[in-house]
């Protein structure tokens, strides 16, 4: 791959230094300096993931009072209050490299910023809370552990902890769906159709095809990715396929099969239907941000008191 070409304010000996500490594993901090282009991906990177955990809260809180015991109710009441710290963690990782949270907020309020796919599909059942336990924060783990080695330093350790607690999201939703793959005739029917509806989406939320991505290049060269799309996408379905069909449920793909070297090949991804979604012409795009701006409205008074407060802390201090 080519250099980027540098900025006026950017030497080719600037660029140089930089990557040679991205290429001896040092982490970059955020006094540290950096090419403008990497931490303008960085924070379109990092406020989209803020963003999808903001966003991911919509489709799992719905069903918060709709939870079949009390049992199942702390759980996910317990798991959508983690997706609100993971936002949390990640918007403070952007603004250490000089966006604001105003900024991004407002980009995800308008529609300019982008959020995970996965969360404009519905959850028609309570199988589906389960199953976005199960693969959507399966397929999320195996991005995220990628994204802990990454070279920006907030980035990295924010995803440390991310990754611990999306491990119990992710073994208490396995744990849902082979509960009721192993029930009733009912309940072994609504599993299969809450992985009928949600084993693709999953797969495109890791991200196009590589060829279909221009910024991966860039994004190893930098040591923000470690792997590439196809490659998480190669590892989570190597590790979820198997564990599905021993649940005795249908992966809905016909032409999945393992090869010579026991990777388990998919057939052909409707990337058409990624691409609409992401354009925001998804099922539930609309709802989704029209939940977002409502939300953000009822907290008005919130964010007015907090702000009361500090100027009477500074006029006091004053004083």
């Amino acid at each position: 791959m080519t250099q980027p070409t540098p900025l006026p304010t950017e030497t080719p000996e600037q660029l140089a230094a930089f990557e040679a500490r991205i290429q001896n594993g040092e982490k970059i901090e955020p006094g540290d300096w950096m090419p403008a282009a990497y931490r303008q991906q960085l924070i379109r990177m990092i406020s989209q993931h803020a963003h999808s955990e903001v966003v991911g809260m919509l489709p799992e809180g719905a069903w918060i009072t709709r939870a079949p015991s009390l049992h199942r109710k702390m759980i996910l009441i317990a798991k959508v209050q983690d997706e609100a710290g993971h936002g949390q963690y990640l918007y403070h990782a952007a603004e250490t490299l000089g966006a604001t949270r105003e900024q991004m907020l407002d980009a995800l309020l308008t529609g300019k910023a982008k959020y995970s796919s996965i969360f404009n599909y519905p959850t028609l059942t309570w199988a589906d809370i389960g199953m976005i336990g199960w693969l959507v924060d399966g397929a999320a783990i195996k991005n995220q552990t990628m994204l802990a080695g990454a070279s920006y330093g907030p980035y990295s350790r924010a995803m440390v902890r991310i990754c611990s607690e999306e491990t119990f999201h992710h073994k208490q939703g396995k744990e849902m769906v082979v509960a009721y793959a192993q029930g009733t005739p009912a309940q072994r029917e609504m599993a299969q159709d809450a992985l009928d509806r949600w084993w693709w989406p999953a797969l495109m939320m890791l991200g196009p095809s590589d060829k279909d991505s221009p910024n991966t290049p860039q994004l190893m060269r930098w040591g923000v990715k470690l792997k590439t799309n196809d490659e998480v996408r190669q590892e989570f379905i190597n590790e979820h396929a198997p564990e599905l069909i021993e649940a005795g449920l249908t992966i809905p793909d016909p032409l999945l099969h393992q090869d010579e070297q026991g990777n388990w090949i998919h057939g052909p991804i409707n990337w058409d239907e990624f691409w609409q979604v992401v354009k925001g012409h998804g099922q539930m795009n609309r709802a989704r941000l029209e939940a977002r701006n409502r939300a953000h409205d009822d907290g008005a008074w919130v964010r007015d008191a907090l702000n009361a407060y500090e100027a009477r802390q500074h006029s006091q201090a004053a004083d």
